[in-house]
């Protein structure tokens, strides 16, 4: 009798766990499946185009692309040398090169909660696939996600000049991401123009996804409810 009562009480205690868990993967996958545009040539590569990096760079848009995709797959596959050269020159000096290893640093990190989050969802839908409540959890996690993202894209907008260099000074407290656009070609390669279409293509991208998982997480729990 006690076992029983014990299990009865520990059910809504394992519930709001599984919950606050849901709640706090579900964003960072999200997070992690927009922020993969920035690292693939495929979006890249257009976007500079569009911010005229060939013209800024004075490099033919081939050697544009050459390099860039060079740069990403130090970025994200490593080794992280970024080493990419023209006619035998680095196109990156010892200060650019640095901050993009800690740009690679803070990745993995990254991707490790992305990996983490997924691992956990994973677990979590395995374990409640059949439970209308848990459904209702993730699609209430995908809306919140929607509206943060949202206000946060609407601010981060509204406040770029501002938001851009707060940005750094969390993720890179060194304070080594400050690079004379006039001589230095990881600004030049990336410019601001550049770095505004990526914001708001990333925040587009994830409440777009997050709305996609809230749709259809609401559709699976009504209909598990309905069984």
């Amino acid at each position: 009798m006690r076992k029983v009562r014990t299990q009865v009480t520990d059910a809504p205690a394992r519930r709001r766990l599984v919950t606050a868990l849901t709640f706090a993967a579900t964003p960072v996958l999200i997070a992690g499946a927009s922020l993969a545009l920035l690292f693939n040539p495929w979006w890249v590569l257009p976007a500079q185009q569009r911010a005229g990096v060939a013209a800024i760079t004075g490099l033919p848009q081939a050697e544009v692309a050459r390099v860039t995709t060079a740069i990403i797959a130090d970025v994200t596959v490593g080794p992280p040398d970024f080493a990419v050269a023209i006619d035998g020159a680095p196109v990156l000096d010892t200060a650019e090169r640095g901050h993009m290893r800690d740009v690679y640093g803070v990745l993995r990190v990254f991707a490790g909660l992305v990996v983490l989050a997924g691992v956990t969802l994973a677990v979590l839908g395995i374990r409640h696939r059949g439970d209308g409540w848990w459904w209702r959890a993730v699609a209430r996690a995908g809306l919140a996600t929607a509206a943060v993202g949202v206000v946060t894209g609407v601010l981060f907008a509204a406040f770029f000049d501002a938001a851009w260099p707060a940005f750094h000074a969390v993720f890179f407290p060194q304070g080594n991401s400050s690079f004379d656009p006039r001589v230095e070609r990881l600004t030049q390669l990336f410019p601001t123009p550049f770095w505004t279409d990526a914001a708001t293509t990333v925040f587009a991208a994830g409440v777009l996804i997050a709305v996609v998982v809230w749709l259809i997480a609401r559709r699976l729990g009504s209909g598990l409810d309905a069984t």
